[in-house]
């Protein structure tokens, strides 16, 4: 497809240059008068032209990356500033797809742009668009509708930002422990299908009788090195029929209910759902949406059934004309500082501050409480190999001690 330099006026009337790829000289003129440029110039470059076509049939991972948050979270900052100057929202679109590198969102945006331009809504192009989620859309129909689309954008763009640290700080901090387990997987998959075997060939080669723990380990070792695609295939089956229990909607919120009373990890579990809900109402509240669609789209951001459930009955209270705080102390899946806070916040009209300090407080324990967890874990995973290592060379010195000294008796 031919690419084509232009010169032109935007609506705002300032002048604006670029390439635009078309089939012929008046698609393109088509094409950016429906972008709102008025063109003073127009001509083909063929110099343009070779690179683009190169890049349309060059291999490129990035077109088969999901798109991150963090990418959304920049092109929802980006797209806030050029709105906030001023510059008409058709134009803005057109400036972030060349902006973003993710070679997916760009194309998402231009799609944006295109149906923007066509007459649809902003809230309605990005929902039918897709990686947009719905509180994404929500905030922005909310911002369109009462003329604040610079804040509303602004609010989404921390939000996703502060999503992003507090992921970010959690996957850094998990990273140690998950090199230690995939070391240990290592050591101890090379002990019983390399190692142990040859060990094996000398005991069985002396005609002993073997310990029971011996026997154990050396048929342990058989099984891995003979029938590991038989392991495999119970995996497999064992992880599809999970799957299939937690897409019921009982075995779901059985496996959160146990997530939350785990010893040590169940009070982590919590305190990141807690997070997440609270981080999420309150800048849809501060966005403008009502009470009740907030706590419905908050309900899935939380990602726990259990406390889904409190705050189902929650938004039911509030529809009657009732509080927020009530249903989530009678719940007991709140703790009683969020309750507190909740209630103080709706008898002061300060809800969503109120709601913000405990997301940045929840998010701090997060932190805390995952860092205990990991300098607890290091020296399990430690124990863990050093026992598994040890049990194996015990199991296969003391037969051979034994088989030593009688020889030598």
């Amino acid at each position: 497809m031919p690419v084509y330099a232009y010169k032109g006026v935007t609506q705002a009337g300032r002048s604006t240059r670029g390439f635009v790829d078309a089939e012929s000289a008046r698609a393109a003129r088509v094409k950016l008068k429906r972008d709102g440029v008025f063109l003073t110039d127009l001509a083909e470059n063929a110099a343009e032209a070779a690179p683009a076509a190169q890049r349309r049939v060059s291999f490129s991972l990035d077109r088969f990356r999901r798109i991150s948050m963090l990418d959304v979270a920049l092109a929802t900052r980006q797209l806030s500033t050029l709105v906030g100057a001023g510059v008409p929202l058709v134009q803005s679109l057109s400036a972030l797809a060349e902006q973003v590198e993710s070679v997916r969102l760009k194309g998402v945006i231009g799609l944006v742009r295109d149906r923007v331009n066509e007459g649809s809504s902003l809230a309605d192009a990005m929902a039918q668009a897709g990686p947009f989620s719905d509180l994404y859309v929500g905030m922005v129909r909310a911002g369109e509708a009462g003329g604040a689309l610079e804040q509303v954008l602004a609010r989404l763009a921390d939000y996703l930002e502060s999503q992003v640290r507090l992921r970010n700080k959690v996957s850094a901090i998990l990273i140690y422990p998950s090199v230690m387990l995939g070391f240990a997987c290592v050591v101890v998959t090379v002990l019983v299908t390399v190692v142990l075997p040859q060990i094996t060939q000398l005991l069985t080669s002396l005609h002993q009788t073997l310990p029971f723990y011996t026997r154990l380990i050396i048929g342990a070792s058989h099984f891995a090195r003979d029938w590991w695609w038989t392991a495999l295939i119970a995996a497999a089956i064992a992880f599809a029929g999970w799957r299939a229990l937690l897409r019921t909607q009982g075995g779901r919120r059985w496996f959160d209910g146990v997530k939350l009373r785990l010893p040590l990890v169940g009070r982590t579990v919590r305190l990141l759902a807690i997070s997440r809900f609270t981080r999420t109402l309150a800048t849809l509240l501060s966005g403008g949406l009502p009470i009740v669609r907030s706590l419905d789209i908050a309900k899935h951001v939380a990602n726990n059934t259990v406390l889904g459930h409190a705050i189902d009955a929650a938004s039911e209270s509030v529809t009657g004309g009732a509080s927020l705080a009530q249903p989530l102390r009678a719940s007991g899946e709140f703790p009683p500082v969020v309750v507190q806070m909740v209630e103080v916040g709706e008898r002061s009209g300060e809800l969503e501050a109120m709601l913000e300090k405990v997301a940045q407080t929840y998010e701090d324990q997060v932190e805390t409480s995952v860092t205990r967890l990991t300098a607890l874990l290091e020296p399990l995973l430690i124990l863990f190999m050093v026992g598994i290592v040890v049990t194996i060379i015990l199991a296969t010195l003391v037969p051979l001690l034994q088989i030593t000294s009688s020889l030598g008796g």
